[in-house]
């Protein structure tokens, strides 16, 4: 009988399948995004404007930013829990880190709704 060891609060099915996830909405986006721009016979201002007025466009960039945020933090904090044995200088890279992504998405918030 094997005896497992709870280290954690999980044992990583959760956060495998939403690396997973986001990869395939950040995947998708960046496919939308290059056959719309790759069919524009020229790229402007104009044009830029335009495509992020629209509340569906804004709303599919805010996903694909939350899910890269995400999938950064699960592959920062799990490379960090790998390597870093010191547990003052995990919990300081940890924080260090989430403060960061939080600045990125209210950063990215303001820049797709603040126009």
């Amino acid at each position: 009988m094997v005896n497992r060891v709870v280290v954690g609060a999980h044992y990583g099915l959760r956060d495998w399948l939403i690396q997973r996830i986001s990869a395939a909405v950040m995947a998708a986006y960046a496919v939308v995004m290059a056959a719309y721009l790759l069919s524009q016979p020229y790229l402007d201002y104009d044009l830029w404007t335009g495509l992020f007025a629209s509340q569906l466009v804004r709303t599919f960039s805010l996903l694909f930013l939350l899910s890269l945020f995400y999938h950064a933090w699960i592959g920062v904090r799990d490379i960090v829990m790998d390597y870093v044995k010191h547990a003052g200088m995990r919990l300081m890279i940890h924080t260090l880190v989430v403060l960061a992504l939080l600045l990125y998405t209210i950063w990215s918030v303001e820049i797709l709704w603040g126009m």
